[in-house]
């Protein structure tokens, strides 16, 4: 009986083990925010305490897929926001700048760091280093914002899209400030859905006054991930700071593809060596914007509710699969039942590959037919045609413009799968549809000047040829034997017009709008009028060589007194985007106001509007048409 109470005490303390034991590692892990907006990829926050290894994440009992693991305190980008509205001023912004500061200084090499300010509005005053100049720069210089007004949304809205950018792959947002956010154009909402959006943990922290309410900055922290802070005094703010980077060691950001449907319940399960495990339950769909929520209009809504309907439309498409499989081989069938017949019905045998560029090039000159015959009249086709001609391609109008287009449609998905937005996928489909017919118009623009150098020359010859005894058509002859480059060519294919019945009149006239230069259309209207009220066609092609290189002289001396005036409009042109070129790849937030606010759109159109107009002015000026 006296041993009893030593029992019935040995027992108490092995129930109170037993029932601690659970409740002690649980308490070694916790999950924060759970993000499903990336449906299928689900993101987590893992915060562990005493751990001797990496999380390892199960779903419904099994292994998660695609598990990704990023531990805070190795390698991630830090985006430190600064309060510097007006309640700030004096010693709360200095201590808050000297605590930030120590917090870059005790970063490791692999993080990248970027300093936003905010007071009335937000304003990125570094962009993301590996070194820490810029950041401590930034933070000594700051001063408080002479406006009223606190952005705290925006700036972290502003410092999500930034992070969104890096490669980094763990994204951190350290948000410091007094007061309540009084100027945002964003709402909480939105700051927490950009946060999603860069896989970013909030970690606010609060110089917090009597009346201070702390809800949304707390909801701000625990649905992204992070941990809110709270201090009264400013001065304290530098062991805030290393609180919250000993935090990031203990803290994992995890991804992993689920295998559950959207509208599903999963068991997550998080297992820590050392730490513990936790289990938390995730609905698929509800409270981050998954993609369950719009489902496609194409697809009845049955299908994503019911098991049955995901059977029905698995069936369906497993159905036009082996239906788009039986053509295609009953399609060979016949292919090769007719390789095999041929030789017996006496049909030459062309070859698959022949008769398939025959097909495809059946299915060209119809499409070339059609487009001509739709565009045909427009004076903007006619033009493009004949610079095709004048630049001596073996292609037709249609097919440039399907080249350009299907250029324009490659460089405008990349800018658009890039991150590039709307409007550059349009400008780089612009830029692909000009670039073929670019091409075209600078080769038939080096076509007309080659044919003009060599038109001197080519007139004295043809004078010569006429002055040996030999006929107009002769010389022409002799031309296009003797010659080379488009001349020669040109000039053949007029004898070829003529020999088909074509008067050499309407051909020469042919020439001279094919090739489209004003010096030999000046040399066939002497010829023509020359021929029909009769002369010394040798005397006159003399006199027409002379003149023309006259021309061709004072043309060059026009164009070496204009060099300069041509070369200052083009190094005027050119300076305004070569500096804020180099200046964005020195410092890009001293950029970011010119295309990130609504002024500084106004001003960069502005900007092009009259460079724009000064570069018409120059143009006029430089040019001369004699």
């Amino acid at each position: 009986m006296k041993r009893r109470p030593w029992k019935a005490l040995r027992g108490g303390v092995l129930v109170f083990a037993a029932l601690a034991l659970p409740a002690s590692a649980a308490a070694g892990v916790r999950v924060g925010a759970v993000d499903t907006s990336g449906y299928p990829e689900i993101a987590a926050t893992i915060v562990t305490y005493h751990a001797k290894g990496k999380p390892h994440v199960w779903e419904d009992g099994k292994s998660a897929a695609g598990q990704q693991l990023v531990n805070l305190a190795r390698s991630k980008s830090v985006a430190l926001v600064v309060d510097r509205s007006r309640s700030m001023a004096g010693k709360p912004l200095t201590n808050a700048s000297a605590a930030a500061r120590a917090f870059v200084r005790a970063k490791t090499d692999a993080d990248r760091v970027s300093v936003i300010a905010f007071g009335h509005r937000a304003v990125a005053m570094t962009r993301f280093t590996a070194t820490d100049v810029d950041a401590n720069a930034a933070l000594r210089d700051m001063s408080a914002d002479p406006q009223e007004g606190t952005a705290l949304y925006d700036a972290v809205v502003l410092a999500a899209q930034r992070l969104a950018k890096e490669r980094r792959p763990g994204h951190v947002i350290i948000v410091m400030t007094d007061g309540h956010d009084v100027s945002s154009e964003a709402s909480l909402e939105d700051a927490i859905a950009a946060a999603h959006r860069a896989h970013a943990s909030v970690y606010p922290i609060a110089v917090a006054g009597p009346d201070f309410k702390p809800a949304s900055l707390r909801r701000l922290a625990r649905e992204s991930g992070g941990s809110y802070h709270q201090t009264g005094r400013a001065a304290k703010l530098s062991a805030v700071y290393a609180a919250i980077g000993k935090e990031l060691s203990r803290t994992w950001q995890v991804r992993f593809v689920t295998a559950a449907r959207p509208g599903d319940k999963i068991a997550m399960k998080v297992a820590v060596p050392g730490a513990g495990t936790v289990e938390r339950s995730v609905e698929l769909g509800s409270g981050s914007g998954s993609a369950a929520k719009t489902p496609s209009a194409v697809i009845p809504s049955a299908a994503y509710e019911s098991k049955l309907g995901t059977l029905v439309v698995a069936a369906i498409v497993g159905a036009l699969v082996l239906l788009a499989c039986g053509v295609f081989f009953a399609a060979r069938g016949g292919s090769r039942l007719r390789s095999r017949l041929e030789p017996h019905l006496g049909t030459p045998n062309t070859g698959r590959k022949a008769r398939r560029r025959a097909s495809h090039r059946q299915l060209r000159q119809r499409f070339v037919a059609y487009v001509e015959s739709t565009f045909g009249d427009l004076r903007q086709f006619k033009r493009l045609q004949r610079m095709i001609e004048r630049a001596d391609l073996p292609i037709r109008a249609p097919e440039l413009l399907a080249i350009g287009a299907g250029l324009g449609v490659l460089l405008g998905f990349l800018g658009f799968v890039l991150g590039g937005g709307v409007l550059l996928a349009l400008f780089l489909f612009g830029v692909g549809v000009m670039l073929p017919i670019g091409h075209v118009a600078l080769k038939a623009r080096t076509r007309v000047n080659t044919f003009e150098n060599g038109l001197p020359d080519m007139l004295i010859t043809m004078a010569a040829s006429l002055k040996a005894g030999h006929s107009f058509r002769q010389g022409i002859q002799s031309l296009t034997e003797e010659g080379d480059g488009p001349a020669a060519k040109e000039f053949r294919r007029v004898l070829t017009e003529t020999q088909l019945g074509r008067p050499m009149d309407d051909a020469l006239g042919d020439m001279a709008e094919r090739v489209g230069s004003n010096d030999f259309t000046f040399v066939i209207t002497a010829v023509t009028i020359q021929r029909q009220i009769g002369g010394s066609l040798a005397g006159l092609f003399d006199l027409v060589a002379e003149t023309v290189r006259q021309r061709q002289q004072f043309a060059r001396k026009v164009r070496g007194l204009t060099a300069m005036g041509r070369m200052s409009a083009y190094t005027l042109m050119a300076l305004p985007f070569l500096i804020a070129l180099v200046v964005t790849v020195i410092n890009p937030s001293y950029m970011a106001p010119l295309v990130n606010t609504s002024t500084g759109r106004h001003l960069l159109f502005a900007g092009l509007v009259m460079m724009g107009l000064g570069s018409l002015i120059l143009k006029k000026i430089v040019s001369f048409k004699g």
